[in-house]
């Protein structure tokens, strides 16, 4: 029997094993299995050993595609940006519609992957990845469309990402926290309402505040408030347009 040199492993002479040992990953599957480890688990497994354990393979084979967790991250953001759709209506005068439409899909898909939260901190060169540059390329020509010169289309946007992101970042920090404690929001905010309600006690204009929400769902409370600070952005660029003298708004 022939021996095996020191420190190499015996392979086993077979085709099955040998087209097994070279199965090469594409980025694509390594992206589509890094966020469904995020989605199932959050930010804490995303580790280049545990993704490639997860896909069954070495992790060479993700080292060829991917440098770092730094890439992978820029990766998985631009991936889950390919999931927004911006309908817009190619009509300048619906760009208010448009808009809205956008920031309410921006939110709900950062609720849907709330680990993006922990992320967005760390995009480094993703707004370079081409779901991320087509979307903005198209909201930039909307708000072209609306009447905006391109420098000032390109502060929207900016703006607009701000808003949605910041709001919605928390939100997904807060509901993250909760699936952690396996409470719903609705027994977190009934439980914490008595220490709310007397710690207001003294301040009259917190203390109406209160019993006006006592009742209300938080959820639709957090969709109410978004909705609110969105439609005073878009009455906020409404006034410019006007101002511009475009006329389409």
């Amino acid at each position: 029997m022939a021996r095996v040199p020191a420190g190499k492993s015996k392979q086993v002479p077979s085709v099955w094993v040998r087209q097994r040992e070279q199965r090469a990953l594409s980025r694509e599957q390594i992206v589509s299995e890094a966020v469904r480890l995020l989605d199932a688990e959050g930010i804490d497994a995303l580790s280049m050993r545990k993704l490639s354990a997860s896909l069954g393979a070495g992790a060479t084979s993700l080292y060829r595609h991917v440098a770092n967790k730094d890439e992978l991250i820029e990766l998985v953001i631009d991936e889950v940006y390919g999931e927004l759709d911006l309908a817009a209506s190619q009509e300048a005068a619906h760009w208010r519609e448009d808009t809205a439409a956008f920031a309410q899909s921006l939110r709900a898909l950062i609720l849907r992957h709330p680990w993006i939260a922990s992320v967005l901190g760390e995009m480094g060169m993703a707004y370079l990845g081409p779901n991320m540059m087509r979307l903005t390329d198209r909201l930039l020509a909307m708000f072209e469309r609306a009447g905006f010169p391109l420098d000032e289309a390109d502060n929207v946007v900016g703006m607009l990402f701000a808003y949605v992101t910041g709001t919605a970042t928390s939100e997904a920090a807060w509901l993250t926290k909760l699936a952690r404690t396996g409470v719903s929001e609705q027994e977190q905010v009934t439980t914490l309402w008595p220490a709310a309600e007397a710690a207001a006690q003294q301040y009259p204009r917190l203390r109406e505040g209160y019993t006006h929400h006592k009742t209300t769902d938080p959820a639709a409370t957090r969709d109410a408030n978004f909705t609110y600070g969105l439609a005073r952005i878009l009455d906020g660029l409404e006034a410019r347009l006007n101002r511009l003298g475009t006329g389409s708004a």
